[in-house]
């Protein structure tokens, strides 16, 4: 099973020990540099580039951080999904 999106991210929240509540800054810090899997074809989003998208500074718990990137990452899923290249692969049987 392919995790991405939320899944992806909680599942490496729980093995980083992230401590919350937390800002924005601090996650950036940590996790900024680390690439998020947003749909199933392996396509990523840097983490800090779902943090900027999610416009927010604070968050209370993890499922109060996973609340907000959730959206960007679907959003992000749907336009992949819409592209003629992955239209195309989707045509492919390999």
């Amino acid at each position: 099973m392919v995790e991405f999106g939320i899944a992806a991210l909680d599942a490496r929240l729980e093995s980083a020990d992230v401590s919350f509540p937390t800002t924005a800054s601090e996650l950036d810090d940590r996790f900024g540099h680390t690439d998020i899997p947003y749909d199933a074809a392996g396509n990523t989003m840097a983490f800090s580039d779902a943090l900027a998208a999610a416009d927010r500074e604070q968050f209370e718990s993890e499922q109060d951080l996973l609340n907000a990137l959730h959206p960007v990452f679907e959003n992000k899923r749907q336009a992949a999904s819409t592209s003629i290249v992955s239209r195309l692969r989707a045509l492919v049987p390999f």
